[in-house]
């Protein structure tokens, strides 16, 4: 089993330019480089005359004006939002404000939201975030000259939906899947179990290309989607040598696993750590020494003690 996967981090971006990606489709990629968001968050322009617009990005004056600027002329009938992270969904009302059109997304979910992480918690999340129009798993969203299905892909966020363009086989996938990095799984805002069944699901599909929230188009989406759950279940292994080794808490596994990782990307490695060990623990695989957070010590789950 593999433990690489090959990222495209040879990118080159133009920022307040839109460029067109493919037939019909335009990016325009905010300026908000950082370690989570690569060189920062595409917006996607859908269409021609009548715009969907994927993915506002942050409230950032500039980015909105390059919007504004690459559609006038037309008209913004949808802006879609495939999660309620500041860095895809904050510019959603501010661009209404300027363009008009309906803010569609899954709205609010009734999970908790957040990580489970000091300095963290809730600070990438909208909680409050809700759409003008709500969307389900297998919606459409209509427009003069195309089409998007929804998909609700949940793993990430709860509330995460990739958008797929009827007849292009093409899927805007947000945080879902993307090119540059793995997924940050950070739990209770991230579900391990829900991302890879939402990682199956892309399985099931022929897309010919992915166009992701961070970073460059994915021209091979099998592949991609084949190496992440690859990628998922070689760590989950990984996670399960330490346990037996007696490295049981996260710090300690962070440091063995991902002791080369820049620093500013360790709290990452111990949510994503923490995600696997709660999908573990729910199929009877590992056990936490009181409650299962980040602070427990955690052991590999026999199979009599689980008799």
């Amino acid at each position: 089993m593999s433990a690489e996967l090959a990222f495209n981090r040879s990118v080159d971006v133009d920022y307040g330019v839109a460029e067109e990606v493919a037939p019909g489709i335009r990016r325009i990629v905010a300026n908000n480089p950082g370690p989570y968001t690569f060189l920062g968050t595409n917006t996607y322009l859908v269409g021609s005359g009548h715009v969907a617009v994927i993915d506002p990005g942050p409230a950032d004056e500039a980015h909105l004006a390059a919007i504004a600027k690459a559609t006038r002329g037309e008209r913004v009938r949808h802006i879609l939002i495939t999660h309620s992270h500041h860095d895809h969904c904050d510019g959603a009302k501010p661009l209404q404000a300027k363009l008009g059109g309906d803010i569609v997304a899954y709205g609010p979910t009734g999970t908790p939201r957040g990580a489970d992480a000091p300095g963290l918690g809730d600070a990438f999340v909208d909680a409050a975030f809700a759409p003008d129009v709500a969307v389900r798993d297998s919606d459409t969203v209509k427009s003069r000259g195309f089409a998007l299905d929804v998909l609700h892909m949940p793993g990430h966020a709860p509330d995460h939906l990739c958008f797929a363009l009827v007849g292009q086989r093409t899927v805007f996938t947000g945080d879902h899947v993307m090119g540059w990095n793995t997924t940050v799984i950070a739990p209770p805002e991230g579900n391990m179990a829900d991302f890879l069944a939402s990682l199956e699901r892309l399985m099931t599909r022929r897309d010919k290309m992915f166009l992701p929230g961070h970073g460059g188009r994915i021209q091979t989406p099998q592949r991609v989607v084949r190496a992440y759950i690859t990628h998922r279940k070689w760590r989950e292994q990984t996670i399960l040598a330490c346990l037996d080794e007696g490295v049981c808490t996260i710090p300690r596994i962070v440091a063995k696993l991902y002791g080369a990782l820049d620093a500013d990307l360790k709290e990452a490695a111990a949510l994503s750590v923490l995600a696997h060990l709660e999908h573990l623990i729910d199929r009877d695989m590992a056990a936490a020494e009181g409650a299962d957070d980040r602070f427990s010590a955690f052991y590999v789950r026999s199979a009599s003690s689980s008799s």
